[in-house]
């Protein structure tokens, strides 16, 4: 494709073009087939990184480190309590010392301006492992795995985000949809919409490879023909636990399940960026269904566990997604 990333930090995806998407989805593959057929690729030999966690994680960690291990490099994990990030040292200074320290740095947590500060400052590549606004991570992973099930490729394709669309995981499947032209849909209640602004650039974006962005309330409309029904947890990590009440109330009504799946068209795959209230086998999951009665929340465990959900081949592409990432923006 003759597109080079190299050197550069992987923060949102508003940052990349259409073509250096299409490369990092490409690579991913190509990296999942050297692991599937156990092919050695070492290629980072020599090389060392630092994971900053904010926001605790399964699939983010073990994408970068058994990616980063893959590839040869060392890898340091920091958590809360574990560096003086933030405490008695200013991101500026942490950035700096890091980024003499280490080829490239991943951030999990809050602020936006976080993961930003530390891509200026440390002079390495970055890496957004998730902040409030942003996961950009997960999208290429989410792509290859719709590229997976449609070979066709993303053109025309409408994918639907059902509840809280003005969230990351939201915020960034709007803009990667819009940059790879596929239709993107946002349905449910207005409260949870993504900022205008936000829309108003996707909007653009999507206009210029011949898609559409919609925002709608309207469960039938949104989802009618959809190809792919995505859905996220209704209280995002970090938001205070009492927001469950309200966001319940909220989003009950576009609680993806078989009915919903029966609105979009026959070949639709349903999806979710992990982890999932299906069931009540979590400790979260058992205290909202003692508190409001519900076993299932976002998504219920008949759709979960259905032949049309793809969310663990989805989940094991955050390893593959990650180490393109990491790679494209090291060699």
């Amino acid at each position: 494709m003759g597109v080079n990333i190299a050197g550069r930090s992987f923060l949102k995806l508003l940052d990349f073009t259409t073509e250096e998407i299409e490369y990092l989805i490409q690579l991913s593959q190509d990296f999942k087939n050297l692991k599937r057929t156990g092919t050695p690729h070492r290629y980072l030999e020599g090389k060392n990184i630092v994971l900053l966690f904010e926001k605790t994680s399964t699939r983010t960690r073990c994408s970068f480190e058994v990616g980063a291990y893959d590839l040869g490099m060392g890898v340091t994990y920091l958590e809360p309590g574990t560096s003086q990030m933030g405490s008695k040292e200013s991101i500026e200074d942490t950035a700096r010392v890091l980024g003499r320290f280490y080829d490239g740095i991943e951030y999990r947590g809050f602020a936006q301006e976080t993961v930003e500060e530390l891509a200026e400052k440390a002079k390495v590549p970055v890496w957004n492992g998730l902040t409030d606004d942003f996961h950009p991570t997960q999208m290429i992973a989410d792509m290859l795995t719709i590229k997976e099930n449609f070979p066709q490729g993303f053109h025309g394709l409408k994918f639907v985000f059902m509840g809280d669309a003005g969230n990351n995981v939201g915020n960034s499947l709007m803009v990667v949809c819009a940059k790879l032209g596929i239709n993107f849909v946002a349905c449910g209640p207005k409260e949870q919409m993504p900022k205008a602004e936000l829309v108003e650039k996707a909007e653009a974006i999507a206009a210029e490879r011949g898609s559409t962005v919609t925002l709608t309330e309207d469960v039938d409309e949104g989802v009618r023909d959809a190809n792919v029904i995505y859905t996220d947890i209704w209280v995002s990590m970090g938001e205070p636990k009492e927001l469950w009440n309200t966001r319940i109330k909220l989003l009950k009504p576009y609680q993806v399940n078989a009915e919903i799946m029966k609105k979009a068209a026959k070949d639709a795959i349903f999806m979710h960026c992990l982890p999932s209230y299906h069931d009540n086998k979590t400790e979260v999951g058992a205290s909202v269904e003692k508190e409001f009665g519900l076993s299932e929340l976002e998504v219920t465990d008949e759709v979960f566990e259905s032949r049309q959900s793809v969310v663990f081949d989805e989940a094991e592409n955050r390893m593959h997604s990650i180490k393109a990432i990491m790679y494209a923006t090291l060699k």
